[in-house]
């Protein structure tokens, strides 16, 4: 017939028992820690000893008076004569697993994370953030800008920054090498406009510069001959980036007779930002 709930104990733990060898003192070290006078059985010269005649705290026995090396003491671990059952799998709840577990009680005291070792029971970030990032626009117009001519955009009010964006230099110096995702949109608002002074295939750029130099553009041909509305021309590239590299907007026209041209400085128009890539 099977059992109801939980299998009755069938197993027991042998008693052990400790001989001391008597040196002339009272105080003896057992073999076993106990908690209280109750769990063990001490006797001397065959005779039993009352528990109120003894005291046990850890480890630590002291008899009633001094024993010496032709004495007989004897000491019976009667605690440790429980019952031991081996749990019947999934009979183990969350509510017996309540509180913390030490970590010299499991297989592993770490797991590994992103390639990183974290000791279990610590602390670590998962997948990380898209930090150092930053993103800035213009707060007004920027115009003058000439044909032919590679044009630093004053960039200069943040919609973020986590610290590395110049808005005076309008270079984003990051703080950490690594891969970042760079991209630079600007709204052209206008040429310097007479009937029929721009020719029918105009071109327009939005370049990236690393450390002062041309690193890549996204540009378009625009076929009008008196812009007063708006295009757009949009860049972004991943780069490898040090912490002593630097990136900065630009902007250029061809095509365009000569004429100067204006962007918007509005964010709905025009920004640049950066970000890195978690894990590059």
């Amino acid at each position: 017939m099977a059992y109801i709930g939980v299998q009755p104990t069938d197993t027991y733990l042998s008693i052990a028992s400790q001989q001391i060898t008597g040196t002339g003192s009272a105080t003896y070290t057992l073999d076993y820690s106990v908690s209280t006078e109750e769990d063990v059985a001490v006797f001397v010269n065959n005779v039993r000893q009352n528990v109120s005649s003894y005291t046990v705290s850890g480890t630590s026995l002291t008899l009633g008076g001094t024993i010496s090396a032709s004495d007989s003491c004897w000491v019976l671990f009667l605690g440790r004569t429980v019952g031991t059952k081996t749990p019947a799998v999934g009979s183990v709840t969350n509510d017996m697993l309540a509180g913390s577990i030490a970590n010299a009680k499991l297989a592993n005291s770490s797991i590994t994370l992103n390639g990183s070792a974290v000791s279990l029971g610590g602390s670590a970030t998962v997948g990380g953030n898209n930090t150092p990032a930053f993103e800035a626009y213009k707060g007004s117009n920027q115009s003058g800008i000439s044909e032919d001519t590679n044009t630093l955009l004053t960039l200069d009010t943040e919609i973020f920054d986590s610290g590395q964006y110049d808005t005076s230099t309008y270079k984003f110096t990051p703080a950490e090498s690594g891969k970042y995702l760079v991209y630079l949109q600007i709204g052209w608002r206008s040429w310097n406009t007479s009937s029929g002074s721009v020719k029918d295939q105009s071109w327009i750029a939005s370049k990236l510069y690393k450390n002062a130099s041309s690193y890549c553009s996204g540009s378009f041909t625009v076929a009008v001959s008196n812009l007063q509305s708006s295009m757009t021309s949009y860049v972004q590239a991943i780069m490898d980036l040090n912490t002593t590299d630097y990136v900065q907007p630009y902007a250029m026209h061809q095509n365009n007779s000569g004429n100067t041209a204006e962007i918007f400085g509005n964010y709905f128009y025009t920004r640049f930002g950066a970000f890195k890539l978690i894990g590059a």
